[in-house]
């Protein structure tokens, strides 16, 4: 109830009454309870401390890669602003030549990298005792392969003085051979023990593996050192070539075929995960789904496999008390055609990993259960497998590597149970910019952008592809004041365009109208970001051929590289698919890793003489949400 004016009054002055002792202080009433609301769902302090051990669990396992040099990053900016670019491309560059850019140098094997393998363990020792072994195993693990390719990257650059004044850089520039090359770069490897803990548990628990390979560029996600890792593991290997709607049917029959020969006695199956339909707007949107002849030749294979883990080994049937104790290591009996027709709600229940069900028995469990693996680098396409296998939405999948964090257990049927393993950055000779290519790395991990962009752009002409117009003639040509006779005004033609990577992202940031916050020019970084997902995605279609091929008989690409030239109406609407993906006013900081700093010593850095003619180009070209307010002369 609300107090008039005299009744405040009245109130204030017993209060300074009481203070000053002339009255007595009034009785002390029952404080009334407050009735809370009953807390919300995902609100209460239990469900909070839940999502916070789920939280740190996932940062638990967060990939680990090593940072780049300063150095290196400043170098390659600057090269990758002033080498141009081939064109047309060679015809060569379209075969992925495996010795040439996985060369392993003058005094280095390629087969001396290796996958950290589990250390022994027994069954008496506890947790801690396990933990402290596998962690010291790994330490060692790390430090010889860290020198391995800290050798590799030496010889790849041999150190070259160069005069060249690369503005912020320094005076002295270190190139590779020569100083109008750019440097090698580094190769990434997984660095967090907890992820290759997961490779380690799900190879254990599984019978037959089911290797994942991007048919764009088969080899490069399965290098010798995956190789010989899984080659001492004693469940079966089978490898799969995803991604076939992307390579075509001509590229996939030729990889397969190499492949067989490369290695003999293992199968290859040609697989393919999505069905493409029309969405809103006439847009396409693509679905899981794995057609019938996919679905029965993996199937075959799998049975076919089977059926030669039942055989038990020479030493064993030459011994017939051995014979009468030997078990297969997988049960005897698998109905294989209910699992080709198992779909839909009949299949996937989660039996283990991140997404199970809580309070499930452990007799789900069960030890004679085919338990088929799916292993393989990030971005093949594991999780979108499993979810076109069983016909609908079981585990999370994503366009970029690196989703699937934690290895996760499905029944396929009751006699057959399907591991999803989160990919894993295998070492090899391999440089970062053909890592970034193949979508094994994370682009939200890539800092070295303007190098990657330079890289790729050797192999696909990204300025015809994103249809960019070369940053210079932009710009309003200058008035001629000049009088002239009719017909006799020359008009020149700037007929020799030397594109190179820096012009591709100011291009393709003009064309979106993206600028920087402070200075307002073209925000390259988040524009050399945008191309690099639509390469790694696919919605930049491209596919390496297999080495040795005879492109007289394939025809050559006419100067495209490894681009795989689709429909025009189709490439654009998947171009714009992705612009909406990348649209907004600022680009995501977890996106970039380095492109905030850049932007904020845009306004600021200042690179010399040649850095400072360029920038004047750039900003006669860029259109902020100022220049309306510009007066013209």
């Amino acid at each position: 109830m609300r107090r008039s004016g005299k009744q405040r009054k009245a109130e204030l002055q017993h209060k300074r009454a009481v203070k000053r002792g002339d009255a007595p202080p009034p009785d002390k009433q029952p404080r009334r309870k407050t009735l809370r609301r009953p807390p919300k769902p995902g609100h209460t302090l239990d469900a909070r401390q839940a999502a916070d051990d789920a939280s740190k669990a996932a940062r638990k396992l967060q990939s680990q890669f090593v940072k780049l040099d300063h150095h290196f990053l400043e170098t390659t900016k600057y090269l990758a602003a002033t080498l141009p670019l081939p064109r047309p491309i060679s015809a060569d560059a379209c075969l992925l030549d495996m010795h040439a850019l996985c060369k392993p140098g003058s005094d280095l094997e390629i087969d001396q990298l290796s996958v950290p393998k589990r250390p022994k363990w027994k069954y008496t020792m506890s947790k801690d005792e396990v933990d402290a072994n596998e962690e010291g195993h790994f330490r060692r693990w790390i430090t010889q392969t860290d020198a391995i390719v800290e050798r590799w990257h030496r010889q790849g650059n041999q150190p070259v003085t160069s005069d060249t004044d690369p503005g912020s850089i320094g005076e002295h520039v270190v190139d590779t051979m020569s100083p109008g090359e750019m440097p090698r770069p580094p190769t990434y490897f997984e660095r967090n023990l907890e992820v290759w803990r997961q490779l380690w548990r799900v190879t254990e628990i599984s019978q037959i593996l089911l290797c994942l390979l991007d048919s764009r560029c088969p080899p490069l996600h399965f290098p010798p050192s995956l190789e010989s890792y899984l080659a001492t593991r004693k469940a079966k290997l089978i490898l799969v070539l995803t991604k076939f709607d992307i390579a075509g049917p001509e590229r996939a029959e030729a990889w397969t075929a190499y492949l067989q020969k490369q290695h003999p006695g293992l199968p290859v199956v040609q697989v393919e995960a999505y069905q493409q339909k029309l969405g809103e707007q006439g847009r396409p949107v693509y679905e899981s789904h794995l057609p019938l002849p996919f679905r029965e030749r993996l199937v075959n294979a799998m049975r076919q496999v089977h059926e030669e883990m039942l055989i038990p080994p020479e030493r064993v049937r030459l011994d017939e008390a051995k014979l009468k104790r030997w078990n297969p290591p997988a049960k005897r009996e698998i109905d294989w055609d209910g699992v080709l027709l198992a779909r839909g709600k009949k299949v996937g229940s989660v039996v283990g990993g991140a997404a199970a069900p809580q309070g499930k028995s452990k007799e789900e469990n069960t030890d004679d259960v085919q338990e088929p693996e799916e292993q393989s680098q990030p971005n093949v396409g594991k999780s979108s497998l499993l979810n076109a296998l069983f016909g609908t939405h079981k585990v999370r999948a994503s366009r970029t590597p690196g989703k699937t964090k934690h290895f996760q257990t499905l029944f396929w049927t009751h006699d057959v149970r399907l591991v999803d393993c989160p990919g894993l950055v295998m070492p090899a000779f391999m440089p970062m910019d053909t890592q970034v290519l193949c979508g094994i790395l994370p682009i939200s991990r890539v800092s070295a952008i303007p190098f990657c962009i330079h890289q790729i752009a050797q192999l696909l002409p990204l300025e015809t592809i994103l249809d960019l117009t070369y940053p210079s003639t932009n710009t309003a040509p200058l008035e001629d004041k000049r009088t002239w006779r009719d017909g006799k005004q020359s008009i020149a033609k700037n007929t020799d365009v030397r594109w190179t990577a820096t012009d591709i992202m100011i291009a393709y940031a003009n064309k979106k109208g993206w600028v920087t916050a402070k200075a307002g020019r073209p925000d390259i970084h988040r524009a050399g970001n945008a191309i690099l997902r639509f390469v790694a995605e696919g919605k930049i279609a491209w596919a390496f051929r297999p080495p040795e091929t005879d492109l007289t008989t394939v025809g050559c690409n006419e100067g495209n590289g490894i681009w795989v030239m689709r429909g025009a109406e189709q490439h654009d609407q998947d171009l714009d698919e992705g612009d909406d993906d990348e649209s907004g006013d600022e680009t995501d900081v977890e996106e970039i890793e380095s492109s905030d700093d850049e932007s904020e010593q845009e306004s600021e850095e200042d690179v010399g003489e040649d850095a400072n003619s360029q920038n004047a180009d750039v900003k006669s070209t860029t259109f902020s949400r100022f220049s309306v307010l510009a007066i013209d002369d």
